[in-house]
C-alpha cells in the first residue's frame, strides 16, 4: 500500500519500547507508521494535516500539547490516546472530548482495528482507484472516464490478473477486434473499458449493448439506428450505436445471445466498415473499434448450428479469458479492499472485515464471482455500518459449520467442507502446534519460526529481497530490518 492519508499514522509516545510495539502492531495490518518520542518533536514534523490519525501516549500536559497541535492545523487529524499500567490523569469526559477513542499497548486486533476505523470514517478518507497496471500502483485515468470504479475488479497481484493486465496493455494500443470470455461476473465489461481507456480512441465515446437484453426485431435499429416511419412506431430518425460509438469503441456484450439474422448484419459492418440504418440505403461508414463478450461457448454454439463460424474467427481476432475468483482467490484480500472503497465514496457507507472472515471467505467457491462478492460487501455494509465483521457475521451458505468466531486470523476448516472444496484453490493450512509437555520459550520458538520463513524466501528468490518480501507478502525495507535485525545474509553474501 502506498503512503497515502488513508494509511499514514503518526505515534507520538516517550515509551519506546511501547511505541515500537504499536508501530509493529500497525505495520502487521498494514498502515504507514512513524513514531516520535514527545509532542514538542511534532514541531516542523513533515505532512501532519496529511496523517489519518495520531496515536498519542499518556504524558504529562498532554491535553495542552493535543491543544497545540489542534490550533497549529486548522484540519486536524483525530487524536488516539494510548494508556498505561498507570491510571490516567484524565477525567472520563476529558478523555471523551479529546480522544477519538482509547488504546492499550498490547490492544487486540479486533479493538485496533475498531478504532482506526473511524478515525478513517472522522478523516473521510476516500481512496484512490487504481486503474490495470503490472506492479498494482494507482495510476491516474483520462479525465472522461465516467466510472474509475469499473476498473477495480482488476486489482490483484495473482498470476491470472497480471496475464489479464499484460494481455490488455498489448491489444489496446491496437485496433485489433477483441473477444473477451468468461463466467458471468468475471469483470469482462471492467476489461473492455480498460481496453478502450487505454487507447489512442479514450476521448471518444464507449458505448456498451446488451445483446440478450433487447429483442431481436429491435436490436437491428438499437445498433444501426433508424429513419422515421421506417417500422410502426418510428415517429423520427434515431441514432443507432454505432453512429454514437462514431471515433470510439462500442461493446456487444453477450454476442453469444445475438440472432443469427442479426449475426449476417454485424458480419458485413466489420467487413465493410460501412451500415445503413433501417428504413435508409444510405451508406454510413463506421469508424468503430469492436470489442465483444460473451459467457457462451461459442464452439459449442457453431457446431449447434447457433453462431456464424466465419463471424466467430472475425471476432476472435484477440481473445481474452477472464479467470473465475475462485482461481485468483489470493487477490480476494485487495479486492475486498477497494469494494469497501467504492461503498465509502458511493453510498457513505464501510465495513472492515477481520482476518479470520476473509481467510472464510477465502475457501467460499463464489460461484457468482466478483458480482457475487461485490453485492456481499454491499450486504454487510447495510447490515453491519461502519463496523467490524467476523466470521459469524457472514451468510450461513459461505461458513456452512460456522464456529464462534476468535481474535485469531485462524479459521479451522471442517473435513466435511474440504471434501466439497475440493479441486478449489485455498491457501495452505498448517496443521495445528502441540504445546511440549514442558511448555515453550514462544518468543524464541516464533523467532526462529520467522527466520526460517525469510531465510526460505531469499533461497526461493536467489537472495534478491524485494521479490523475497513480495512472496512473504511484506514491504522491502520492512524484511530488510528484519534481516538486520536476525543478522541474516543473502545467499551471494554467505557464499563470498
Amino acid at each position: 500500500m502506498g503512503k497515502t492519508k488513508q494509511n499514514q499514522i503518526l505515534v507520538i509516545d516517550s515509551d519506546s519500547e511501547r511505541a515500537q510495539k504499536l508501530l509493529h502492531q500497525l505495520e502487521f495490518v498494514d498502515y504507514e507508521a512513524k513514531a516520535v518520542s514527545s509532542p514538542s518533536v511534532m514541531e516542523g514534523y513533515p505532512g501532519l494535516a496529511d496523517k489519518l490519525a495520531f496515536i498519542i501516549g499518556n504524558c504529562p500536559g498532554i491535553l495542552d500539547h493535543v491543544a497545540k497541535i489542534r490550533a497549529d492545523l486548522p484540519k486536524c487529524p483525530p487524536f488516539i490516546l494510548v494508556t498505561g499500567k498507570t491510571p490516567l490523569d484524565m477525567t472520563p469526559e476529558q478523555v471523551e472530548t479529546n480522544f477519538l477513542g482509547c488504546i492499550t499497548a498490547d490492544t487486540r486486533f479486533s479493538d485496533l482495528s475498531n478504532v482506526l476505523h473511524r478515525a478513517e470514517v472522522e478523516s473521510g478518507v476516500v481512496r484512490e482507484a487504481p486503474a490495470a497496471s503490472d506492479n498494482n500502483e494507482p495510476t491516474k485515468l483520462p479525465t472522461k472516464s465516467p466510472s474509475p470504479e469499473l476498473f477495480r475488479s482488476l486489482v490483484g497481484n495473482s498470476r491470472e490478473t497480471r496475464r489479464v493486465r499484460k494481455m490488455i496493455e498489448q491489444v489496446a494500443p491496437t485496433e485489433a477486434t477483441v473477444l473477451i470470455l468468461g463466467e458471468s461476473g468475471t469483470g469482462k465489461e471492467v476489461v473492455a473499458r480498460n481496453i478502450h481507456y487505454h487507447s489512442q480512441r479514450r476521448n471518444k465515446p464507449f458505448v456498451p449493448i446488451n445483446c440478450g437484453a433487447i429483442p431481436s426485431e429491435l436490436l437491428e435499429s438499437e445498433l444501426f439506428g433508424h429513419e422515421k416511419g421506417s417500422f410502426t412506431g418510428a415517429i423520427g430518425a434515431r441514432e443507432g450505436r454505432f453512429e454514437l460509438a462514431q471515433g470510439g469503441t462500442i461493446f456487444l456484450d453477450e454476442i453469444g445471445d445475438m440472432p443469427l439474422s442479426m449475426q449476417v448484419k454485424l458480419l458485413r459492418v466489420i467487413q465493410e466498415r460501412s451500415f445503413e440504418r433501417v428504413g435508409s440505403n444510405k451508406s454510413i461508414k463506421s469508424d468503430v473499434r469492436i470489442v465483444a463478450a460473451t459467457h457462451r461457448n461459442l464452439e459449442n454454439h457453431i457446431k449447434e448450428g447457433k453462431f456464424r463460424e466465419d463471424l466467430y474467427y472475425r471476432l476472435n481476432v484477440f481473445p481474452v479469458e477472464m479467470p473465475r475468483l475462485k482461481d485468483r482467490v489470493e487477490d480476494l484480500p485487495l479486492l475486498i479492499n477497494e469494494l469497501i472503497t467504492r461503498l465509502e465514496h458511493e453510498k457513505n457507507s464501510s465495513v472492515r472485515l477481520t482476518p479470520a472472515a476473509v481467510m472464510a471467505l477465502c475457501n467460499y467457491p463464489w460461484p457468482g464471482n466478483v458480482r457475487e462478492l461485490a453485492n456481499l460487501m454491499e450486504r454487510m455494509t447495510i447490515l453491519h455500518p461502519h463496523g467490524v465483521v467476523d466470521v459469524k457475521d457472514l451468510p450461513a451458505k459461505i461458513v456452512p459449520n460456522q464456529q464462534e468466531a476468535s481474535d485469531e486470523p485462524a479459521v479451522v476448516a471442517d473435513p466435511e467442507d474440504n471434501e466439497k472444496m475440493s479441486g478449489m484453490p485455498s491457501l495452505p493450512m498448517l496443521s495445528e502446534p502441540r504445546l511440549p509437555r514442558d511448555g515453550i520459550d514462544l518468543k524464541q520458538h516464533l523467532t526462529d519460526i520467522e527466520v526460517s520463513l525469510i531465510q526460505q524466501s531469499l533461497d526461493d528468490c536467489n537472495g534478491v529481497v524485494a521479490h523475497a518480501a513480495k512472496k512473504l507478502q511484506i514491504r522491502r525495507t520492512t524484511l530488510v530490518e528484519k534481516m538486520r535485525k536476525y543478522r541474516i545474509q543473502r545467499p551471494e553474501e554467505t557464499s563470498s
